[in-house]
């Protein structure tokens, strides 16, 4: 039996257009002066303008953010809120913009550079609890469910390697769900997104570590997913498909403290060398992950294939992955987002040093990721 510690504490408010309860939002946490954390792309859309002209008084905007966002992102931001004597931060966009508001109000104040809080080990206590700032989350996207996660992921660019910098108070304290942002999405964002956190759902469920409360809310998620991910790529204005999957996307990213796996594993270093989308690639290396672990989750799988109504147990999984990748139009391989072969030589060891692999079913090794990575590569399963 292990020893586990759960926790749950995200405050949500869910419904449609809540996001114009911003500031009601600020006055629940204390924030007098929010800055706004956001990406370049959201910044052009009518969103932005319409959060700030929910506050008391409009404030200040960071959007020097990239796609995968890099410690740089955290820094120069950091500067910005310093200067503005900003007190909280509102973090609106997809898993970069969230991810980097969380960093900006995670390390504004703390006198180590941003590399020291690695999730390794009890790094995370080498921050002063006492001086991380409040955060707002927003999601715009229903795929990385960062509004609720104490992480953020960003690229190292001296060694081009993605880590995680861990606290337990990087975690909002408020997350505003509101489905009225997320449906002008366009397809290819709505296919990715959807697909990362498909891919969070199952690979909580399939993380070897015991934890029921995340076992069963992946299990949810994953029906949600199931019953609305194809609705909102055809169809994106139904807002309640809508509306389903960021609870699915939520759902999956507090189900994914019980563990992650080699699906993120390779993903994050093919984000870091070869600049793809973190969902899109997710989708991509799934069904061959999901193969590659066969041995330690079939029974698990088949159990899972009749609570979603899939025949085929195991295969009928994996099929119904490849088939969804192929209607929204995700990549089949590694190869044709741009990873060559023989690329898996330099690909292994960043997928094994990973903290995600460490979640995997399968123990992995840098051979095994070799093998597998050049699957992925190559198609064959």
């Amino acid at each position: 039996m292990q020893n586990m510690n759960w926790n749950y504490p995200t405050t949500v408010w869910f419904g449609p257009d809540r996001s114009q309860q911003i500031q009601q939002a600020c006055d629940a946490l204390g924030i007098k002066n929010p800055l706004i954390v956001t990406d370049p792309g959201l910044l052009q859309t009518p969103i932005i303008d319409e959060i700030n002209s929910n506050l008391s008084s409009k404030t200040n905007v960071y959007s020097d953010v990239q796609g995968n966002p890099t410690g740089s992102n955290v820094t120069n931001g950091v500067k910005v809120f310093l200067e503005g004597n900003h007190d909280g931060v509102i973090a609106i966009g997809g898993g970069s913009g969230m991810d980097a508001g969380k960093g900006i109000a995670f390390l504004a104040h703390q006198s180590r550079p941003l590399w020291d809080f690695e999730d390794i080990g009890d790094w995370w206590t080498r921050a002063d609890s006492n001086v991380i700032k409040p955060i707002i989350a927003i999601p715009t996207t229903a795929g990385t469910g960062s509004e609720v996660g104490r992480a953020g992921v960003f690229l190292n660019e001296d060694n081009h390697k993605k880590k995680i910098i861990f606290h337990p108070k990087m975690l909002p304290q408020i997350a505003i769900l509101d489905p009225s942002l997320t449906i002008n999405l366009p397809k290819g964002i709505t296919a990715g997104t959807g697909m990362d956190a498909l891919a969070h759902c199952l690979e909580a469920y399939s993380s070897p570590f015991y934890h029921p409360m995340a076992e069963g809310t992946a299990l949810e998620g994953l029906r949600l997913v199931k019953e609305n991910i194809q609705e909102v790529y055809h169809n994106g204005k139904n807002i309640e498909a809508r509306a389903h999957m960021l609870v699915a996307s939520m759902m999956g990213a507090a189900a994914f403290q019980k563990g992650l796996g080699a699906i993120h594993s390779i993903t994050h270093p093919v984000n870091s060398l070869y600049h793809t989308h973190h969902g899109t690639t997710n989708g991509t290396v799934m069904p061959f992950v999901l193969n590659y672990n066969r041995s330690t989750i079939e029974d698990k799988f088949v159990r899972l294939a009749n609570f979603l109504d899939i025949k085929g147990g195991f295969d009928g999984i994996v099929q119904w992955v490849i088939d969804l990748k192929k209607e929204m139009e995700i990549p089949e391989t590694l190869k044709d987002m741009g990873v060559q072969p023989g690329d898996e030589v330099k690909l292994a060891p960043l997928a094994q040093e990973d903290p995600s692999t460490g979640g995997n079913p399968l123990e992995m090794t840098e051979e095994k990721f070799q093998e597998l990575i050049a699957n992925c590569i190559s198609g064959k399963y």
